[in-house]
């Protein structure tokens, strides 16, 4: 059975994905070895790991399905975060989404269902 998945992004300088993490996305730190760090926010965990590679991170995505997109979209819009072309759009699949960029590049897509 499976549970839950838990993206893992590759951090140039853990220390600072932390500090975006909590004060842009609003997540809290699990744990943090070093080059190794946990954040929660809600629900949803995310990973993160010392990769000197930024190519790897800007290569790299997940998609976070969430309820009252609306907001999230306008807290992040405050925050600086959104991708330039990743701005709040309902999609011809039936979902409204949204997508940021974190410090290494790695794009973190929104997703509610239109209802």
């Amino acid at each position: 059975m499976l549970k839950t998945a838990i993206p893992k992004f590759a951090a140039t300088d853990i220390e600072k994905a932390i500090n975006f993490y909590e004060q842009q996305l609003g997540f809290t730190t699990l744990f943090n070895y070093g080059d190794y760090a946990g954040l929660k926010r809600d629900a949803v965990e995310i990973h993160l790991w010392q990769c000197k590679d930024k190519y790897i991170a800007e290569n790299t995505a997940c998609r976070i399905n969430v309820e009252g997109i609306e907001t999230l979209y306008e807290e992040y819009k405050f925050a600086k975060v959104i991708h330039p072309h990743g701005t709040l759009a309902t999609q011809s699949w039936g979902l409204k989404e949204f997508t940021i960029l974190d410090l290494d590049g790695n794009a973190i897509t929104f997703s509610e269902p239109v209802s």
